[in-house]
Formats: structure tokens, sequence, C-alpha cells
């Protein structure tokens, strides 16, 4: 069964500041070919750290919200580790999507 969530990455952009979109089209992809379903990518901004914990002061956070099977997200928290782009990764998993019904009329 597949589970809704929410996953944040910190794009290491140092030096390569012009070519945020494409990255981000490619990490679309990667969540695609391990078969999960991308509901909304939500491009945020680069943003200053409020304190350094490693080689970089500043990242281009993105967030993706998409619906994957746990193994899914396993998968996909590895591939993403080795990959040099992403500088953090937080996945959450978010609550089913409740469909609002209309008030009965009294």
């Amino acid at each position: 069964m597949k589970n809704r969530y929410e996953g944040l990455l910190v794009l290491n952009t140092k030096g390569n500041d012009d070519n945020v979109r494409e990255i981000i089209e490619r990490l679309e992809g990667e969540f695609k070919k391990e078969g999960a379903e991308v509901d909304q990518v939500q491009k945020m901004e680069k943003r200053a750290f409020t304190y350094v914990a490693g080689p970089l002061d500043s990242g281009f956070f993105v967030n993706f919200i998409f619906h994957a099977e746990p193994k899914q997200l396993d998968k996909l928290r590895s591939k993403l580790k080795l990959d040099q782009d992403v500088y953090r990764q937080h996945f959450q998993r978010l609550a089913a999507k409740s469909v609002a019904k209309p008030a009965a009329a009294a």
C-alpha cells in the first residue's frame, strides 16, 4: 500500500546556481524511476543555514510531496545519499488526504 510522504531536500548548488531547475527535474525523474507518484514539487529558495554543521553555509530547499511504498522510499533514500547535488534529505509520512463531504442540509 502506498503512503503519502513529504520529502524536503537541501541541494548543494555551490557553483551551480544556474542549473537548479535541471537538478530538480533530474531528482523528480529519480522519484519516478523508483515508482513514486509525485503530486507536487515546491521550489523554495536558497537560504542560509542557521548554524553551519558542514562544508556549506547555505542551500536550495525543495519540497516533494509524493506517494510511495516504504520499500521504494528506502531505495530512494539510499540513492539520494549518493547524489552529490543532495546535501541533506528529510522524509516524513503524511496523513492520507481526506475528501471533504458536503454538509447535509438541515
